[in-house]
């Protein structure tokens, strides 16, 4: 704009505008906590639904590049993860009944072991222990024991008992699919008119805030997706090789697990661990056992993690775990699903906020002419609370002429 000539300087933004605005969009993000809260019960296939077509989008786009139009591309990126995913069911699951079977064929086996092993072990804490200690011990163990079975007696009462979960189940797997359908068919639109509505001033900034956090958010998604792949493998086929009943099992429940920093690995650990000392009667299996999760675990540190997520992500392990854990206490498993893409949203805002601080006079004391802000002197600081709440300025007796004058004697 030219105002006579000349061009018009642009106007701050008035303190009552900016008030305005922070009283907006704060009553826009508490809405949308509010409404995620209320209806957290249903949005699991939504939410799991977006992330899919989220994740699938980059392909969509390569396709069209090559002249396939957005319909095509989501019909067949659709149909192609459809038949990767029946295809992997079809491998895994004949392979996870042979070892479920065959772990409850040898359950006998295993009590019996255990047994010799803690009548061996009585054996020898009754030369060391007395009488007292041992009974102590004795209710200790029956105590962990009745809970373990009063445990597993309620899981398989729900899981018999659990038709409408099942049913429920099955209804997700089928709803998802057609929600992420329509999402990855209709994303670049949703994008686009969500773009439209910025506030135009602001809106190069929010782009590029929103940039940095789909780097981040895909960057953490698919590295660790092929983290949890990897490790599964490993895990699997490894303990498989060892001959541990359900190393399947176990190694794709760590693997798939692994997304939850350190989790995975303390997870499949116990349970192998744990299996290797109720079927093995020898100690080689046990050590080899354990050295598979120390190389797991190394492989993850030195190679995959680094490799594959990488530090560039930004996320801390210990922010990850904090999300997930509060994400999945308020919104359930909702808020599981959503808790590392707002995890990595709010750090990308709060580095923008920091960055934005260490430039601002606050931080430098250089004010937007170029002149150094002069220091709060140290009488200016209030002593005491008392002193705080009631200023000189505001003391019966006080004048500016007294306080001039004391603040020179000060001098």
């Amino acid at each position: 704009m030219l105002e006579n000539g000349q061009p018009r300087a642009l106007q701050p933004v008035p303190r009552t505008t900016r008030t305005w605005h922070l009283v907006f969009w704060g009553t826009v993000v508490l809405g949308i906590f509010t409404l995620l809260y209320v209806l957290r019960s249903v949005l699991a296939p939504f939410v799991a639904g977006m992330i899919m077509a989220y994740l699938l989008d980059p392909i969509a786009d390569r396709l069209q590049s090559w002249g396939v139009s957005r319909l095509w591309a989501t019909v067949v990126i659709t149909l192609g993860f459809l038949l990767l995913l029946i295809a992997g069911l079809l491998f895994a699951l004949p392979v996870l009944y042979d070892q479920v079977s065959r772990f409850a064929a040898n359950v006998p086996n295993y009590v019996n072991i255990l047994m010799e092993k803690g009548d061996h072990l009585m054996t020898l804490a009754n030369e060391v222990l007395t009488p007292g200690e041992m009974e102590r011990i004795s209710t200790v163990v029956q105590d962990i024991v009745r809970n373990g079975m009063k445990w597993l007696t309620e899981a398989l009462t729900a899981l018999v008992s659990g038709g409408v979960v099942l049913v429920g189940v099955v209804a997700v797997l089928v709803v998802v699919p057609v929600i992420a359908f329509y999402m990855l068919r209709d994303w670049d639109r949703m994008t686009g008119v969500i773009d439209t509505f910025l506030p135009r001033p602001y809106a190069p900034v929010i782009r590029e805030q929103l940039r940095l956090m789909d780097q981040t958010i895909a960057g953490f998604i698919r590295g660790q997706v092929l983290v949890c792949l990897a490790l599964g493998s490993f895990y699997g086929i490894s303990l498989s090789l060892v001959g541990l009943d359900l190393a399947m099992v176990v190694g794709l429940t760590s693997g798939f697990l692994s997304f939850i920093p350190y989790v995975g690995t303390i997870t499949g650990f116990v349970l192998s661990m744990g299996l290797a000392f109720a079927q093995f009667s020898d100690w080689l299996p046990i050590s080899v056992v354990f050295g598979i999760f120390m190389c797991g675990q190394l492989l993850e540190g030195n190679f995959l993690t680094p490799k594959l997520v990488g530090d560039r992500v930004g996320l801390h392990p210990v922010w990850i775990i904090f999300a997930l854990l509060a994400g999945g206490g308020l919104f359930g498993f909702v808020g599981i699903l959503l808790a590392v893409p707002v995890a990595a949203a709010i750090g990308v805002l709060v580095r923008f906020f920091l960055s934005q601080y260490v430039r601002s006079s606050f931080y430098t004391g250089i004010d937007s002419r170029g002149q150094v802000i002069e220091p709060l002197a140290a009488d200016c600081v209030p002593a005491s609370l008392d002193e705080m709440m009631n200023p000189p300025a505001l003391r019966p007796g006080s004048t500016p002429d007294a306080q001039d004058s004391t603040r020179k004697d000060n001098g």
